[in-house]
C-alpha cells in the first residue's frame, strides 16, 4: 500500500510503498483511511528537518487529521463495529507512572513531554491506505457529517479552548451577558474557532490580512460573524474599532501579532493562544505595560494544545450545529481535495484554505 512520508535528513516528502497492516488482535481496529487534512503542522514537520520518525526509522508517515472507516475489529473490541466511520485522536500517553494526566487518559496535559503523536512525533500518521489503531483512540462519526468530518481534529482546538475558557470564566461571580469574541486569523483553525463562537452565541469577529472581498471574508459573513480586514483596520487600532473584547482566540502563529492584539482585550477577558510559532529573531514587547494590563484588568492569557476524546465529542457537536445553520460556509472551508499523488504538492505549497487528501470512498451506510 502507498503512504506519504517525510525523510527529515533530506527534508523530502515522497510517496512510499509499505506493507499492508497485520491482522488485528485484542482491542485493535483495522481502518481504511478515507480522507486526511493537511495543515501548517504537516508543512513545518515536512520541511523544518525536525520530524521525529518512529524509533529506528528514517521516515515519518504524515497526517493527523483523519477520517476513516472500520474494516475489521479484534476479538476484544466493544466500542466500534465494521462499517462505522471514525476520527482517530492524535496524541498517545507517555510511559511514566508519575505523569498523572497520561495515566488518567488526558495526555493532552502530559507533564513529561515523552508522549507520541500520530504523524507528528514518534508514530506514523494516517496518510496511508490502511492503519491499525486501538479502539480507545477512536471517536465514532455521525455518518451525516461524512463530507466534513475530516475537519473535526482542527475543530477540537476550539472545542478544548471553549471548555477551558468556561472553567476560567466561572471565577466571575455573576452571569455574563453575550460575550464579544475575536478570532485572530482566517485560516482553518481561525474560521473553525469563529464557528464555535457563533454557535455558542458570542458576538463574533474575525481579523485577518486578506481584503474584505476575499473568500475568507465571505465565509466569515456566511457563518454569522463580522470580518475585519487588516488592510482596512491596522492592528494597533483594533480596540478602537471594536471596543473591548471578552475573548481573543489566536490562530495566526505570529507572536508579535498575538501580543499586539491584547490591547483590544477587555477587563476580565481571556486570550487563548493556539498556534506554535517558528523560532526566529528576538522580539521586543513592553512587558511592564503588558503585566500592568493583565493584573489590573484581571485578564488571563492561556495556551492550549492537542485534545482529548471529550474535546472530539464537543467538536462533533459544533460541526453538527454548523452544518445545520451554515452548511455552505462549513463546506467552503475545504477548498481542495487531492488524490494521494497530489499530496506532496499541496504539502509543499499552500493553496486555498483547507486542503484534503482523498484516499478512498466510504462503503455503503452502516446499518
Amino acid at each position: 500500500m502507498r503512504a506519504v512520508a517525510v525523510f527529515p535528513e533530506k527534508r523530502e516528502v515522497r510517496i512510499v510503498e509499505r506493507q499492508p497492516p497485520r491482522e488485528v488482535k485484542g482491542a485493535e481496529v483495522l481502518l481504511k483511511v478515507l480522507e486526511v487534512g493537511i495543515c501548517g503542522t504537516d508543512r513545518e514537520i515536512a520541511f523544518s528537518g525536525h520530524a521525529t520518525p518512529p524509533t529506528g526509522g528514517d521516515h515519518l508517515v504524515l497526517g493527523h487529521e483523519c477520517l476513516a472507516e472500520v474494516m475489521d475489529v479484534g476479538p476484544e473490541v466493544t466500542l466500534v463495529k465494521k462499517g462505522m466511520l471514525v476520527v482517530p485522536t492524535v496524541r498517545r500517553p507517555c510511559p511514566h507512572a508519575r505523569c498523572r494526566p497520561c495515566r488518567a487518559g488526558r495526555q493532552d496535559f502530559c507533564i513529561t513531554g515523552d508522549f507520541t503523536e500520530r504523524g507528528i512525533k514518534g508514530q506514523d500518521g494516517f496518510l496511508q491506505s490502511f492503519v491499525v489503531e486501538d479502539e480507545m483512540n477512536l471517536v465514532v462519526v455521525p455518518r451525516q457529517l461524512a463530507d466534513v468530518a475530516v475537519l473535526t481534529e482542527p475543530l477540537t482546538v476550539a472545542a478544548k479552548a471553549w471548555k477551558q475558557g468556561e472553567g476560567i470564566q466561572a471565577r466571575l461571580p455573576w452571569d455574563r451577558p453575550r460575550l464579544r469574541a475575536l478570532a485572530l486569523g482566517a485560516g482553518p483553525v481561525g474560521l473553525l474557532g469563529a464557528l464555535g463562537m457563533v454557535i455558542n452565541d458570542m458576538e463574533t469577529f474575525v481579523y485577518s490580512l486578506e481584503p474584505a472581498t476575499s473568500v475568507r471574508a465571505k465565509l466569515t459573513r456566511d457563518m454569522g460573524a463580522t470580518y475585519i480586514s487588516g488592510q482596512d483596520v491596522p492592528l494597533a487600532e483594533l480596540g478602537d474599532e471594536l471596543g473591548h473584547l471578552d475573548v481573543i482566540y489566536e490562530a495566526v502563529g505570529v507572536s508579535s501579532v498575538a501580543f499586539a492584539a491584547l490591547s483590544a482585550l477587555g477587563p476580565n477577558g481571556i486570550c487563548v493562544l493556539t498556534a506554535v510559532p517558528a523560532l526566529g529573531e528576538h522580539r521586543t514587547i513592553d512587558t511592564d505595560r503588558l503585566m500592568r494590563q493583565l493584573v489590573l484588568q484581571n485578564q488571563v492569557v492561556m495556551g492550549t494544545v492537542n485534545a482529548s476524546r471529550r474535546d472530539f465529542a464537543t467538536a462533533f457537536h459544533f460541526l453538527e450545529q454548523g452544518m445545520l445553520l451554515f452548511p455552505d460556509a462549513v463546506r467552503g472551508i475545504i477548498t481542495e481535495r487531492s488524490t494521494i499523488d497530489g499530496a506532496p504538492r499541496i504539502i509543499a505549497k499552500r493553496e486555498g484554505i483547507k486542503q484534503i487528501v482523498h484516499l478512498a470512498d466510504a462503503s455503503a451506510p452502516f446499518a
